[in-house]
């Protein structure tokens, strides 16, 4: 009963504490924090786990491993408010992926993103259109930041009429990266042998993206030559 009682302490200081050192790092939801920021927050839940497995490891130890993590994050964070090249090395930069229509490749590849991921992550935004697209900003954090061309931005409620539904469609990736997409030529019907007569000269493997939507209509992005 003691050794019960010792583990509900135990636990409920350990409880408070993290929650009050990362109440000090900041609010941030898990998708928006930079890479030290989720480092700091992984190394607290494995420290914190640590008295509450082992009765033994004295709870005073864990508390003061935590705050000695929150003073580290804490610290850099001022640091790289004061020195852009401290914020570059800790958090990395922002990349410019698609500026006025057109993909940047050079930095898709330099971020590690491929051209299925960019176009879910356009999804997200509500953006089916690379076209479409004035500037996308990958975040440091994983997320996209899009502005879309003014001829193309969220029409209102009193506009909806105006849009055939012809403009409606969503276009598919079908080519992505030099690669056919079968599923999305089944879903849209379409057939390989057009497919490839359309993008001709052109052969599948020099199209870096191709999208098309139910209405045929294509966007062929080419793949840059290596220089």
């Amino acid at each position: 009963m003691i050794e019960l009682i010792i583990t509900i302490i135990r636990t409920a200081v350990v409880y408070i504490f993290v929650t009050l050192g990362i109440r000090l790092m900041g609010k941030r939801q898990i998708g928006d924090m930079q890479p030290n920021e989720l480092a700091v927050t992984l190394l607290i839940s494995e420290i914190a786990a640590i008295p509450l497995q082992d009765s033994s490891q004295p709870v005073l130890n864990g508390i003061v491993a935590i705050f000695m993590l929150v003073i580290i994050e804490i610290f850099i964070s001022v640091l790289a408010m004061k020195s852009p090249l401290i914020r570059k090395l800790m958090s990395g930069n922002s990349a410019v992926i698609i500026k006025n229509g057109v993909i940047d490749q050079k930095a898709m590849k330099k971020v590690r993103l491929t051209v299925i991921d960019l176009i879910e992550l356009l999804r997200g935004q509500g953006v089916f259109k690379i076209e479409n697209v004035a500037y996308a900003v990958l975040e440091v954090n994983g997320s996209l930041s899009v502005v879309e061309k003014s001829a193309f931005r969220p029409v209102q409620t009193g506009d909806i009429p105006k849009i055939s539904p012809e403009e409606a469609t969503l276009p598919l990736p079908i080519i992505s990266d030099g690669k056919l997409i079968m599923e999305a030529v089944k879903a849209l019907n379409a057939e390989q042998s057009e497919i490839m007569r359309r993008i001709s000269p052109a052969k599948i493997s020099d199209v870096f993206l191709l999208t098309m939507d139910k209405n045929g209509k294509m966007n062929v992005i080419l793949k840059e030559e290596n220089k």
